[in-house]
């Protein structure tokens, strides 16, 4: 989820993967998947790079927790 902050100031966080599109006419316009528009303070810029810096912060940790429910290898036994 992101941080993102509405025009009476007041921030709230959106999961990232619910944006369709972020769009700027002038004011930053974030359309969320189900048709619900917001409109915050951050410009277009501010808002990808968020979502960036938010997914290469999870991507890892999915990769480590996947890694480490694969099933290991058994010994051969004779």
């Amino acid at each position: 989820m992101i941080r993102l902050t509405r025009f009476n100031r007041q921030t709230f966080m959106v999961n990232s993967d619910a944006i369709k599109f972020v769009e700027s006419a002038p004011d930053t316009t974030v359309t969320l998947m189900n048709g619900e528009r917001v409109l915050v303070l951050e410009t277009v810029d501010e808002v990808v790079a968020r979502i960036v810096a938010f997914r290469r912060e999870i991507w890892p940790a999915i990769g480590r927790a996947a890694t480490a429910a694969e099933p290991q290898p058994c010994g051969v036994r004779d």
